[in-house]
């Protein structure tokens, strides 16, 4: 969402310092000013989560309805928390390498601290555990698909150093977790009324899985004055030229199955267009780019990720409720 919701270099210009007379409320402001800010990736999630629930009910229906909002609500809330707990775990399993190269950082600099934040990660799970019994018993089960998978992430799967020597495989099991919150979110339609998940819902999981590799190479592409040392972005890895050529690669594909997807609910006239404009704006950047890959600017990429995530969900999702009423 969400993909991602880490931040790039620019955390170093908005880095605040602390001392004993920044208050508790101010400290927590400024971390969610930088390690998560809402105003950016509220948009984002609130989008990934309406058209979960939307799209399984479009799907389980055979209609565009407009879900309900209890079932919007406890999707979007279920989804932030989601996220926020995917940031807190990387606060945890980068903090010796961000001690080490980025003491800007939030929990380096001792703005918050692992333990308050590992507090305010057993929070939302309870809160999502709520959530999930207010909804439908049943969602628990559910629950714990994503869960068991964090929990794993948060332990880099018994193999860190075999992960971090393989930055690909790296990549895809932890955007995994994008999918597997899709499918919570989804429950939030299907399950929580009593059905299956409807079939054909695994085209829909797998953009969401192929979205949230967009998004993770977008972030990662910088130009050479905003690399860092011990961060592996996908521009050192693979050079100023490739990694924006294979993040539109990931960004067609993504569209591609997003069309699949719609062929589902047969609103691909109203997928195609909004998919292919994005696209192609974001081509047009992309060859700008490489024909003067000295002055990459990184930030357009990651832009542009997040432009894509709203018009890949919105149009899967809103506009079958907005115009297919009235054609």
């Amino acid at each position: 969402m969400v993909l991602e919701v880490a931040a790039g270099p620019s955390e170093r210009s908005q880095s605040m310092t602390t001392d004993a007379s920044t208050s508790f409320a101010q400290r927590w402001w400024a971390y969610q000013q930088e390690r998560f800010p809402l105003l950016a990736h509220g948009p984002l999630i609130a989008a990934f989560s309406f058209c979960a629930v939307s799209y399984s009910a479009h799907l389980r229906t055979g209609i565009a309805v407009m879900p309900s909002w209890p079932v919007l609500l406890v999707a979007f809330l279920s989804c932030l928390l989601f996220f926020a707990q995917l940031r807190i775990a990387d606060e945890f399993k980068d903090f010796e390498e961000d001690s080490r190269y980025r003491p800007y950082r939030a929990v380096p600099r001792g703005l918050v601290s692992l333990r308050s934040l590992g507090l305010v990660f057993s929070f939302a799970a309870v809160a999502q555990l709520l959530l999930a019994l207010l909804l439908n018993p049943e969602m628990i089960l559910l629950l714990l698909i994503p869960w068991i998978y964090l929990f794993a992430m948060c332990y880099e799967f018994g193999a860190r150093e075999w992960l971090k020597a393989r930055p690909i495989t790296y990549l895809w099991t932890h955007m995994l977790i994008i999918p597997l919150v899709d499918l919570y979110a989804t429950g939030c339609d299907w399950l929580a009324a009593g059905h299956s998940a409807p079939q054909g819902l695994a085209w829909f999981l797998l953009a969401s899985f192929f979205n949230g590799i967009v998004i993770e190479l977008g972030r990662k592409i910088r130009a050479p004055k905003d690399e860092e040392e011990g961060v592996v972005t996908y521009t050192v890895l693979w050079g100023a030229i490739r990694a924006p050529l294979i993040w539109l690669t990931m960004m067609l594909l993504t569209g591609l199955i997003a069309l699949q997807a719609a062929a589902l609910t047969q609103t691909v006239d109203l997928v195609i267009w909004p998919l292919a404009a994005l696209w192609m704006f974001s081509a047009v950047v992309t060859l700008q780019s490489i024909r003067r890959a000295d002055q990459l600017r990184g930030f357009l990429f990651e832009r542009l990720s997040g432009l894509w995530t709203l018009g890949l969900y919105l149009s899967l999702g809103a506009l079958p409720l907005v115009i297919r009423p009235f054609s």
